[in-house]
């Protein structure tokens, strides 16, 4: 790493139990945290034009170096003027390493202990990351947010192999770390390793705090363990991590598991559930989430909710994106996506602004009431159908 140090800075603006709200500034604008990340891996966030993604009130996304480099390919982005331009987003961009895809290759991929050679699931050509590699391509995709690359192992998993993949992503920290280009309002964030097991997780964030990083990535969690593993994981991992910078917990999650990780200290999140969910028909709101592929739905003339400030605004009925769907029309995706972005804005929004009001503990509360209430009925429908 260059000696010229980063300004990339995370700072504090209210606590509220061990949720923390904060700024992040950086190179291309600054992010309030809480703050979940749309992933748009391979430049785009799917069915979304970046206006789309804007209007949600989203301040950074994600893109990943394994999809990236496979296709345009690294050099080629870089050539367009990296990542920022070529997608039409001026502010951060995190992108993934690209060691969780390479993990899950299985067959398709060769681990050792320089890197991992594996064949694209593309066309099956054979390619090489290691961590060098890895943030050079990030470095080539201007990210703003580059991550180490790491080992990320399927739970469950023995003691031993945890052990053994925590202390090869730990080395392979360090050098991430060397080939890393400071630039100002750039920053690298390593990724804590150790499944769920507490006395791994600390060899890990002491290790990573002896390297040195602008903020601190929660790994190897959401593969499988379960909710409650996974706040009892958190229980005891955030509270070891520095206090001035940022943390991000990676891959999660369900608007629960926001809230959930948010009380136990986690800033920042990504998840490609609410877009995935929107291409399924599934529309997440202030009562759980609907299915708009019942049938029930074919002659509702009520919007998704009465409760919605997103930018579609409550224009659409539940009539008509029942319809898009049994038509396999793509607007129905499109317009889903956009929702469900939304909503997950709108969430962290309501959980940053009471962490600042110190009322977090009874929005969790109510947010969770809600959630477990199920869809609204006539009889509780604050508003009038868009019915002609």
């Amino acid at each position: 790493m260059t000696e010229q140090a980063t300004k990339m800075t995370w700072v504090p603006e209210a606590t509220c139990g061990q949720a923390r709200a904060g700024h992040l500034h950086t190179r291309h604008g600054t992010v309030p945290t809480p703050t979940f990340m749309p992933v748009g891996t391979v430049g785009t966030v799917k069915g979304m034009t970046m206006d789309a993604v804007r209007s949600t009130g989203a301040g950074i996304v994600l893109g990943n170096t394994y999809h990236l480099m496979l296709r345009p390919t690294a050099d080629r982005v870089q050539k367009l003027g990296g990542l920022h331009k070529m997608m039409d987003w001026s502010g951060p961009i995190l992108t993934d390493s690209g060691g969780f895809q390479v993990m899950s290759l299985g067959a398709l991929r060769k681990l050792d202990q320089d890197g991992v050679t594996f064949q694209s699931h593309i066309d099956g050509s054979k390619h090489r990351l290691s961590p060098e590699i890895s943030t050079d391509i990030q470095y080539k995709l201007d990210a703003t947010i580059t991550m180490a690359f790491d080992e990320c192992p399927a739970l469950p998993a023995t003691p031993e192999t945890l052990r053994k993949s925590m202390e090869l992503s730990m080395r392979w920290a360090a050098r991430s770390r060397e080939a890393f280009m400071a630039r100002e309002g750039y920053g690298q964030f390593g990724i804590v390793q150790g499944g769920t097991e507490r006395d791994l997780r600390e060899y890990s964030v002491k290790a990573l705090t002896e390297i040195g990083f602008e903020g601190y990535a929660i790994g190897g969690l959401a593969v499988g363990e379960g909710q409650e593993l996974m706040f009892s994981t958190l229980d005891f991992t955030t509270p070891m991590l520095p206090q001035d910078k940022a943390r991000y917990l990676m891959g999660v999650g369900t608007p629960d598991d926001l809230l959930g990780s948010v009380m136990r200290g986690v800033d920042m999140f990504d998840c490609v559930m609410p877009s995935r969910a929107g291409r399924t028909a599934r529309a997440y709101t202030e009562r759980g989430y609907i299915n708009l592929r019942n049938a029930r739905f074919a002659e509702d003339t009520r919007p998704l909710t009465p409760h919605d400030d997103s930018p579609m605004g409550g224009r659409y009925t539940r009539a008509y994106l029942h319809h898009l769907f049994r038509a396999g029309e793509m607007l129905g995706p499109m317009l889903l996506t956009w929702h469900n972005l939304a909503y997950y804005q709108r969430l962290m929004r309501q959980i940053r602004a009471a962490i600042v009001d110190g009322t977090l503990n009874e929005l969790a509360i109510k947010l969770r009431e809600d959630w477990s209430k199920g869809d609204w009925t006539e009889d509780e429908w604050p508003m009038p159908s868009l019915a002609l």
